[in-house]
Protein backbone atom coordinates (compact mmCIF):
# COMPACT_ATOMS: atom_id res chain seq x y z
CA UNK A 1 0.00 0.00 0.00
CA UNK A 2 0.91 3.19 -0.95
CA UNK A 3 1.38 6.37 1.55
CA UNK A 4 0.81 9.73 -0.06
CA UNK A 5 1.51 12.69 1.87
CA UNK A 6 0.16 16.00 0.81
CA UNK A 7 1.10 19.91 1.14
CA UNK A 8 0.22 22.63 -0.14
CA UNK A 9 -3.17 24.31 -0.39
CA UNK A 10 -4.85 27.16 1.70
CA UNK A 11 -6.54 30.12 1.04
CA UNK A 12 -6.01 32.53 -2.30
CA UNK A 13 -8.09 35.08 -3.99
CA UNK A 14 -9.48 34.68 -7.75
CA UNK A 15 -7.22 34.48 -10.34
CA UNK A 16 -4.64 33.35 -8.12
CA UNK A 17 -2.34 30.43 -8.34
CA UNK A 18 -1.37 27.62 -6.05
CA UNK A 19 0.49 24.18 -6.44
CA UNK A 20 -0.23 21.26 -4.42
CA UNK A 21 2.08 18.52 -4.16
CA UNK A 22 1.94 14.70 -2.91
CA UNK A 23 4.75 12.42 -1.78
CA UNK A 24 4.12 9.09 -2.09
CA UNK A 25 6.06 6.28 -0.81
CA UNK A 26 5.62 2.33 -0.44
CA UNK A 27 5.67 1.08 -3.76
CA UNK A 28 7.49 1.87 -7.22
CA UNK A 29 5.68 5.25 -7.99
CA UNK A 30 6.65 5.65 -11.75
CA UNK A 31 4.06 2.39 -12.12
CA UNK A 32 1.26 3.77 -11.01
CA UNK A 33 -1.17 6.91 -12.34
CA UNK A 34 -1.68 9.32 -9.98
CA UNK A 35 -4.29 12.03 -10.24
CA UNK A 36 -6.44 14.17 -7.92
CA UNK A 37 -9.82 14.88 -6.90
CA UNK A 38 -11.97 17.44 -4.96
CA UNK A 39 -14.73 17.10 -2.99
CA UNK A 40 -17.40 19.89 -1.15
CA UNK A 41 -19.88 19.27 1.24
CA UNK A 42 -22.93 17.52 0.06
CA UNK A 43 -21.72 16.34 -3.00
CA UNK A 44 -19.19 13.10 -4.56
CA UNK A 45 -15.79 13.06 -4.33
CA UNK A 46 -15.08 14.59 -8.12
CA UNK A 47 -11.85 14.10 -10.26
CA UNK A 48 -9.98 16.59 -11.11
CA UNK A 49 -7.00 15.22 -12.94
CA UNK A 50 -5.28 12.26 -13.61
CA UNK A 51 -1.18 10.96 -15.19
CA UNK A 52 -0.79 8.11 -15.97
CA UNK A 53 2.34 5.96 -15.64
CA UNK A 54 3.22 6.32 -18.96
CA UNK A 55 2.74 10.63 -18.96
CA UNK A 56 -0.81 11.04 -20.12
CA UNK A 57 -3.06 13.22 -18.51
CA UNK A 58 -6.43 13.76 -18.63
CA UNK A 59 -8.49 16.84 -17.01
CA UNK A 60 -12.23 17.08 -15.99
CA UNK A 61 -14.03 20.18 -17.82
CA UNK A 62 -14.08 22.43 -15.16
CA UNK A 63 -10.42 22.42 -14.67
CA UNK A 64 -9.06 22.10 -18.32
CA UNK A 65 -6.57 25.36 -19.61
CA UNK A 66 -6.25 25.94 -15.61
CA UNK A 67 -4.73 23.21 -13.93
CA UNK A 68 -1.57 21.22 -15.04
CA UNK A 69 -1.22 17.67 -13.74
CA UNK A 70 2.90 16.96 -13.21
CA UNK A 71 4.90 14.06 -11.94
CA UNK A 72 8.37 13.81 -10.64
CA UNK A 73 9.58 10.03 -10.35
CA UNK A 74 12.82 10.88 -9.29
CA UNK A 75 10.66 12.55 -6.46
CA UNK A 76 8.08 10.35 -6.02
CA UNK A 77 6.17 13.07 -6.16
CA UNK A 78 2.57 14.62 -8.21
CA UNK A 79 1.98 18.20 -8.37
CA UNK A 80 -1.24 20.21 -9.08
CA UNK A 81 -0.89 23.44 -10.68
CA UNK A 82 -3.65 25.72 -10.68
CA UNK A 83 -4.07 28.91 -12.17
CA UNK A 84 -7.22 31.43 -12.82
CA UNK A 85 -8.74 30.16 -9.76
CA UNK A 86 -12.57 30.67 -9.15
CA UNK A 87 -14.28 30.27 -6.19
CA UNK A 88 -15.64 27.56 -7.10
CA UNK A 89 -12.61 25.58 -7.35
CA UNK A 90 -13.28 25.70 -3.14
CA UNK A 91 -12.94 22.58 -2.07
CA UNK A 92 -10.97 19.48 -0.58
CA UNK A 93 -8.24 18.48 -2.44
CA UNK A 94 -7.06 15.29 -2.85
CA UNK A 95 -3.80 12.94 -3.86
CA UNK A 96 -5.03 9.54 -5.12
CA UNK A 97 -2.99 6.48 -6.16
CA UNK A 98 -3.96 4.16 -8.71
CA UNK A 99 -4.13 0.36 -7.35
CA UNK A 100 -3.73 -0.95 -10.53
CA UNK A 101 0.01 -1.22 -11.71
CA UNK A 102 0.70 0.20 -15.28
CA UNK A 103 -2.74 1.12 -15.72
CA UNK A 104 -3.73 3.57 -18.58
CA UNK A 105 -6.48 5.92 -18.91
CA UNK A 106 -9.06 7.77 -16.39
CA UNK A 107 -8.69 7.09 -12.85
CA UNK A 108 -11.84 6.58 -10.93
CA UNK A 109 -12.88 6.58 -7.68
CA UNK A 110 -13.26 3.28 -7.07
CA UNK A 111 -9.77 2.50 -8.42
CA UNK A 112 -8.01 4.42 -6.53
CA UNK A 113 -5.84 2.16 -3.63
CA UNK A 114 -4.54 4.79 -1.61
CA UNK A 115 -5.87 8.29 -0.57
CA UNK A 116 -3.95 11.59 0.88
CA UNK A 117 -5.47 13.25 3.60
CA UNK A 118 -7.08 15.83 1.80
CA UNK A 119 -6.04 19.52 1.67
CA UNK A 120 -8.23 22.46 1.76
CA UNK A 121 -7.92 24.89 -1.22
CA UNK A 122 -10.23 28.25 -0.27
CA UNK A 123 -10.04 30.66 -3.30
CA UNK A 124 -11.82 33.97 -2.08
CA UNK A 125 -13.40 36.85 -3.97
Amino acid sequence: QVQLVESGGGLVQTGGSLRLSCEASGRTFSMYAMGWFRQVPGKEREFVATITWIARTYYADSVKGRFTISRDNAKSTVYLQMTSLKPEDTAVYYCAADSRKSAGGTLEATDVGSWGQGTQVTVSS
